[in-house]
């Protein structure tokens, strides 16, 4: 199913047949200069390359997210190349996720080294300039109905992060200099100057 798409229609929606997780991986690997989700519907979603800016910013997240969870070790982290098949069946990555380490290891073999059938425990989605607000929103509902405990949308343009729980809505700091993880990732704390500033060493 190769396609060409210029970059400025992107991001873009497909029509897909039916695929395995098998299938998918193989049009992913087809296309390795995009980047793809699908839908719960079978829609594929194709966006383009993370900006720049973007990828040091969330490197500067996972760096600290990965820092607590190596102390802490309940849990694995992964970035924005892993990919989960929800419970309504979309195939989404978060920026940054962790899951708990027990629910990982009752899935079969395969599975672990596949997509894991799963939603993670707590997500990240970083914002970027080519990301829609409503889309991306959109996205951290579906995150919490499909069984996420905590997810954190930070928005660099207006230093802001909304907090995104099951059953209540969404809570909005604005330019905060560091958010406190809560269950399941009490003791957590992301330090957002470099985040807002990957470019400042003091920040860091």
């Amino acid at each position: 199913m190769a396609f060409t798409i210029s970059e400025e229609f992107l991001p873009a929606t497909l029509t897909s047949h039916p695929m395995t997780d098998e299938q998918f991986a193989e049009f992913c690997a087809e296309h390795p200069d995009l980047f793809f989700e699908m839908t719960s519907t079978g829609e594929i979603i194709v966006m383009p390359p993370t900006y720049s800016l973007t990828g040091a910013r969330n490197s500067k997240i996972l760096g600290q997210l990965n820092s607590w969870a190596e102390s802490d070790r309940r849990g694995v982290v992964t970035d924005s190349s892993a990919g989960f098949v929800l419970p309504n069946g979309a195939r989404r990555s978060p920026d940054a996720a962790w899951t708990a380490k027990e629910r990982v290891q009752q899935l079969d073999q395969t599975s672990r080294e596949g997509f894991w059938h799963l939603c993670p425990d707590f997500v990240i989605e970083l914002r970027s300039k080519s990301d829609r607000l409503p889309v991306i929103r959109e996205k951290m509902r579906e995150w919490i109905a499909n069984g996420a405990q905590l997810g954190w949308l930070i928005e660099p343009e207006s230093r802001s992060v909304e907090i995104y729980r099951a059953n209540s809505e969404p809570e909005i700091l604005s330019a905060p200099t560091s958010i406190k993880g809560e269950r399941p990732l009490d003791g957590f704390i992301l330090n957002l100057s470099p985040v807002w500033d990957p470019l400042n060493p003091a920040s860091s």
